[in-house]
């Protein structure tokens, strides 16, 4: 159960810190199912691919839903296009843990995109010192979706299956 927190977890964060991006400058994905593969060092999670079935509609949605809840999570979110890409820093805080972020996003956003993450936490459990981690989220576009998936549709490691249209039920999910 944990383990699915986590995973939930860094979903979601990872939902918050695109989805609050692509309201003010990032383009729209091209419609279509999207692998999605996650690399961290500095914390024990391991490697993880995800798919995403998305369209227009949802990452607008996925905007309109996230930037509320990105809000109240983070006290700064800031973007800025760049000559390569675009650049992001952020500093949040779930469930006592302080982060600090910065992200570069390269890619077209029709075939495939990166982002290369950079954080500092801080607090959590008592004692805890401050961990550095990074990660690396490498999206490739595989074309349509599958005939079992609707836009919105996240398939994670083990076949768990989330609709990010269901934010509020994941949110419920975090540690307070």
């Amino acid at each position: 159960m944990t383990r699915k927190l986590a995973l939930l977890g860094s979903t979601l964060c990872l939902v918050v810190s695109a989805g609050s991006a692509i309201a003010d400058d990032l383009p729209v994905r091209k419609a279509g199912l999207w692998e999605m593969k996650m690399v961290r060092t500095g914390t024990p999670m391991p490697e993880m691919t995800m798919q995403h079935c998305t369209d227009e509609t949802v990452d607008k949605e996925m905007n309109n839903n996230v930037s509320p809840m990105a809000k109240q999570i983070c006290s700064k979110q800031d973007i800025k296009k760049t000559a390569t890409g675009y650049v992001s820093d952020s500093e949040c805080s779930v469930a006592g843990i302080s982060t600090t972020s910065h992200a570069e996003i390269t890619g077209d956003f029709n075939s495939a995109y990166t982002v290369k993450t950079s954080s500092h936490a801080q607090g959590g459990a008592a004692g805890a010192a401050g961990r550095d981690t990074t990660m690396q989220l490498d999206a490739k576009w595989l074309g349509a979706c599958k005939p079992d998936q609707k836009p919105g549709d996240i398939v994670m490691p083990g076949g768990f299956k989330m609709n990010v249209r269901d934010m509020d039920k994941l949110k419920a999910l975090l540690p307070k």
